[in-house]
């Protein structure tokens, strides 16, 4: 790190924040294969959470490499600066007292450990357990075919690992639940582990 770097401190506390938005910020990093409804879910939950007066935003792998992270590619060091980059943002949203919502692969265990550091005690490890063959199955980007084909290296699941999360704060399998079901699961949780203010006054 830079020394020549010092932290400026903010004029607003993470109770001037907390109490702002009636709720604390938090990260609820959503991880899992390809189709395995990560995203879906994640706009989905934001949302949901929006109407109830959470202030939240969604992350969202496809999003987040048009722009931010365009300069990476697939290999193993790039996914790991991408989650990187990705956990590092996820941490100032939380700071600032929001909710953020992440949709990302992020296989490696390390790097979903660097992020919950970034974090710190808000953070919050959401596995998408949906199995390989109903990913594979669904397929809506063709991802999974092009892999198969050889046309797509490095590709999660196929010819790349996934480690799956040891000990997550939920795990939801859309294999045989509906979004709708696996959504109230996910809100269920949402509100009993970050409560909001506003609903206690």
């Amino acid at each position: 790190m830079n020394n020549n770097l010092t932290a400026v401190p903010h004029a607003l506390s993470v109770l001037d924040r907390e109490a702002h938005y009636g709720h604390s910020g938090a990260v609820l990093w959503l991880t899992g294969l390809s189709a395995s409804g990560k995203s879906s879910l994640a706009m989905a939950l934001e949302l949901a959470l929006t109407k109830l007066g959470y202030s939240c935003y969604v992350l969202d792998g496809d999003n987040v490499r048009r722009g931010l992270n365009a300069n990476l590619g697939f290999s193993a060091k790039d996914r790991t600066e991408n989650i990187r980059r990705v956990g590092e943002a996820a941490a100032l949203f939380a700071d600032a007292g929001l909710i953020c919502i992440t949709a990302f692969i992020s296989p490696y265990r390390e790097d979903r450990a660097r992020a919950r550091d970034a974090t710190g005690a808000v953070f919050h490890e959401i596995h998408v357990a949906t199995d390989l063959a109903t990913c594979e199955a669904r397929d809506p980007k063709g991802l999974y075919k092009k892999a198969r084909a050889g046309e797509l290296l490095e590709f999660t699941g196929v010819n790349a690992p996934y480690e799956v999360p040891e000990y997550p704060e939920l795990r939801i399998d859309t294999s045989n639940t509906s979004i709708a079901d696996s959504l109230q699961a996910l809100l269920s949780y949402v509100v009993g582990n970050i409560s909001l203010n506003r609903l206690l006054e």
